[in-house]
């Protein structure tokens, strides 16, 4: 996991993490913090090697704005939703290489990075429907 509930406790207060395990139950924040692991992972597979271990601090706040929006169901607080929507903006960002971690990307086995370049076609139909 990318964050604790120790660490959500930290961000956003005792008062609320304690309302929302009673409501949820505390086994469903750790449920959600999976959760949000998951989700991170899915946005940053193919650009780092995972898990990230350590998990950067900005990792760790996504995680938990992602938890915490998920442990609100359908009633978050605006706040909570913004938060929610500013984690996966940024995810995004980190997936298409407009924002970055500053850590190792992915590399391939000889230790060059992996480069994909759009180009001409090399294979395709003719018009007369015979594959080249």
């Amino acid at each position: 996991m990318y964050a604790t509930a120790n660490d959500m406790m930290d961000r956003f207060g005792d008062a609320e993490m304690m309302q929302l395990a009673e409501r949820a139950g505390s086994e469903v924040i750790e449920q959600a913090l999976d959760d949000a692991t998951a989700e991170i992972d899915i946005y940053l597979s193919n650009r780092y090697r995972l898990p990230l271990d350590p998990a950067p601090p900005v990792i760790r706040r996504v995680a938990c704005d992602i938890a915490r929006y998920r442990l609100f169901d359908n009633a978050a607080p605006e706040e909570v939703r913004r938060r929610y929507e500013d984690a996966l903006r940024l995810l995004r960002s980190l997936a298409n290489g407009t924002a970055s971690l500053g850590l190792p990307g992915l590399v391939e086995p000889n230790g060059e990075a992996v480069v994909v370049r759009p180009g001409a076609k090399v294979f395709g139909r003719r018009p007369n429907g015979v594959f080249r």
